[in-house]
């Protein structure tokens, strides 16, 4: 199956079984907003609860904030994001679309990497195990070729981002004669430049002086408070702090379901250090957030990092977390070292200093900050894609299952009466109002056959299901069903709290962190 159906079915599939709902649905959705249904909200807040406690639990020096989404407008204008805050956007004329620049190149560079892969699958198929790899990518033709091609391209895309040079982006995108998915046409405007921020008024009066910004980020909100908790907390460098929150971008061209959408969700640690260490705390970092991905479960070979060639304004070191979704690798997490640059604007802005008076060195100075920032949107995203599973079983039906980490899952354990007679239900809500305070776990009402309620368990990825039958009275056991395998076991009431609950606990995540985190730290 093509993996633009795929991703189609798994689209679908959030809105049927109460995950991603379009937002304002009744009045025929609003652009790029999405409200999270039942099943999404919990599985979105499990993943914020994992990386909540991996960072303020993990780490002693390292405490979380929940700064207002409001913030004075100097905010914006010391960060940059006032002047220089903008995507490079091309408008179709026979369309009437409108398009981020840089997205048209990024996506035809893509294609001369799939054009790469199907020649390497194709002789893959051909050559079966006499297949060498490496030795077809550095002497096949059209391999070469395409690879040529696709360097040239981002050699010229990757000085036209500098500027950004607008006509040399749109000069590349003639070149390569990228036409409008819609019209297929090449009738294009020239690229300009649109700010992303959002903007509102405070106060009774609509006018200049009273405009402000819904935040395009949460990370300022961490710098201007930075002072605030290392003085109320007493905290030496290096330490860090942590804030989820929303953050609201006016994106034009925003696409792929959550991927990029104009109202979403971070998590943010900004790690303050003294200079000249940043580099050290940089690649620290980058171990432990690839670390973090990695424990889920969900395959080393499905993460990469990509360094940033454009460096932003503020950074000396970027590099991202890109997740293999059915679209390609993605971006899910960002690791910068952004130098010193927000706290001396904000010093300078505001005309208050905001120096770190260092006890060991008898002076001031301005940290240094390493930012680990990830979207839970996307993160949500990834770990949807990753999951979803169509498994055709040996009579013939399709299985529809949500492999999710049993962890992360919405709902942990779900507990079903084989029937409505001899008191089973009664049993199973007595099982359930015994696990519910250790787990979430739901009742599942007997009115279906009990094969109905496994699938519909399997398609919200419910890891455990308990059948109470008409032994269970007598012999005080249930048939305990395994998600993955299908696999039934019978086990004793009293069993079930301690089997479930060592596998779909954070705490078990997080105990395997912690050894991982303890052995960079030890190296």
């Amino acid at each position: 199956m093509a993996q633009e159906d795929v991703f189609k079915k798994i689209v679908s599939h959030c809105k049927e079984y109460g995950f991603v709902f379009p937002s304002s649905d009744i009045y025929d959705g609003l652009a790029a907003v999405y409200d999270y249904g039942q099943n999404g909200v919990e599985l979105k807040n499990n993943i914020k609860q994992y990386w909540w406690q991996s960072m303020v639990l993990l780490h002693s020096n390292i405490v979380g904030i929940d700064a207002a989404i409001f913030m004075h407008p100097t905010v914006w204008k010391a960060s940059g994001h006032v002047d220089a805050f903008n995507d490079p956007l091309i408008d179709n004329r026979d369309s009437k679309k409108r398009y981020r620049a840089d997205n048209l190149i990024e996506d035809q560079i893509g294609k001369y990497e799939e054009k790469i892969e199907k020649e390497v699958a194709k002789a893959r198929k051909r050559f079966g195990e006499a297949f060498d790899e490496q030795k077809f990518r550095e002497t096949n033709p059209r391999v070469l070729e395409n690879a040529k091609k696709r360097d040239e391209l981002h050699a010229r895309y990757t000085e036209a981002m500098q500027g950004p040079d607008l006509e040399a982006l749109k000069q590349i995108i003639l070149d390569e004669g990228i036409v409008d998915p819609i019209s297929g046409t090449k009738n294009w405007t020239d690229v300009r430049q649109f700010n992303l921020m959002f903007s509102t008024e405070m106060g009774s009066l609509s006018d200049a002086t009273n405009k402000i910004y819904l935040r395009p980020e949460t990370a300022q909100g961490i710098f201007v408070n930075y002072l605030n908790v290392q003085k109320t907390g007493r905290m030496k460098l290096p330490f860090g702090i942590a804030q989820i929150g929303k953050a609201f971008r006016n994106e034009i061209v925003a696409r792929q379901f959550v991927f990029r959408m104009r109202e979403f969700e971070q998590m943010e640690m900004q790690f303050f250090c003294q200079p000249g260490t940043e580099m050290k705390w940089f690649e620290y970092w980058k171990k432990v957030r690839l670390a973090w991905h990695e424990t889920l479960g969900m395959g080393k070979e499905n993460y990469r990092f990509h360094d940033h060639e454009k460096l932003a304004h503020y950074a000396n070191a970027a590099t991202d977390i890109e997740f293999k979704m059915p679209f390609g690798f993605k971006e899910v997490e960002g690791i910068h070292s952004r130098t010193d640059f927000d706290l001396s604007q904000h010093e300078k802005y505001s005309g208050r200093s905001i120096k770190y008076f260092d006890p060991d060195k008898n002076e001031s100075y301005t940290p240094y900050d390493v930012e680990t920032s990830i979207g839970v949107d996307r993160m949500f995203l990834s770990v949807l894609c990753h999951s979803y599973e169509e498994e055709q079983l040996e009579n013939g039906e399709t299985r529809v299952v949500l492999k999710l980490p049993e962890a992360l899952a919405p709902v942990k354990c779900a507990v079903f009466p084989l029937d409505k007679k001899d008191g089973l239900p009664e049993l199973a809500q007595e099982i359930v109002d015994d696990l519910k305070f250790h787990f979430n776990t739901h009742y599942g009402d007997p009115k279906d056959s009990i094969g109905k309620r496994y699938r519909r368990q399997d398609a919200v990825g419910t890891p455990f299901c308990v059948t109470v039958d008409h032994d269970t009275p007598n012999d005080h056991k249930v048939t305990l069903r395994f998600r993955d395998t299908m696999e039934q076991e019978r086990v004793d009431i009293s069993q079930l709290r301690s089997i479930i609950e060592d596998r779909v606990s954070i705490t078990g995540l997080l105990k395997k962190l912690g050894k991982e985190i303890k052995g960079f730290e030890e190296a």
